[in-house]
């Protein structure tokens, strides 16, 4: 018999050690580890390209329905943020624009619309307009939708990962408690053996 064979009916032989609940702690394992490489990455991919694809239809339908001026700031803008809008358009300032028409004089507009953080009186800044003629903050570009994206993505892989490791936390305090239990029938057992030895 060589060595092969010994190692293979090494391998074949149950091992006595080996108790129900060490195999099912190993497969448990093995599980997690498959759940956190592979089921969360893909859990959060598949987030982020729905999400993707949500934000971009979004903002193109609001870039269809807005349309941008270029305004001169009158006044000065809010020392206190106002409203909540993109890329830091919180605050609101009074700004004049003349719209495009035979008689530029008679086609000036005045309003009150959101202007980014730090705008003067005199700055030029770009007034989004919606349909209706308001002020609306400025649709949503590539990088905020791609930075949407990746929040959502790594947000839904992280709660994966999260529901993960704590559901193998509960499973770990349940399989203590079952290991104990086994360790008290099996000592229930041998216990009696090892006392009537000594006596």
């Amino acid at each position: 018999m060589d060595i092969r064979t010994r190692l293979h009916g090494r391998r074949r032989r149950p091992n006595p050690l080996r108790r129900r609940s060490d195999v099912v702690e190993a497969w448990v394992v093995a599980l997690v580890v498959v759940l956190l490489c592979v089921v969360a990455p893909l859990a959060g991919t598949a987030a982020g390209l729905y999400t993707y694809d949500r934000a971009r239809a979004h903002a193109e339908e609001q870039r269809a329905e807005r349309h941008a001026v270029r305004a001169v700031v009158l006044g000065r803008p809010a020392a206190v943020p106002t409203v909540r809008g993109d890329r830091g358009h919180a605050y609101r300032a009074e700004v004049r624009w003349a719209e495009a028409g035979p008689e530029p004089e008679q086609q000036k507009r005045i309003a009150v619309a959101p202007v980014p953080a730090g705008t003067r009186a005199g700055d030029t800044v770009t007034v989004w307009f919606d349909d209706r003629g308001r002020t609306v903050a400025p649709p949503p570009n590539d990088v905020a939708v791609w930075q949407h994206t990746v929040a959502v993505g790594l947000g839904v892989a992280g709660g994966t990962a999260a529901i993960v490791l704590l559901a193998r936390a509960m499973e770990r305090r349940v399989a203590l408690r079952h290991r104990l239990a086994e360790w008290e029938r099996a000592w229930a057992r041998t216990g009696p053996r090892w006392t009537r030895r000594r006596a």
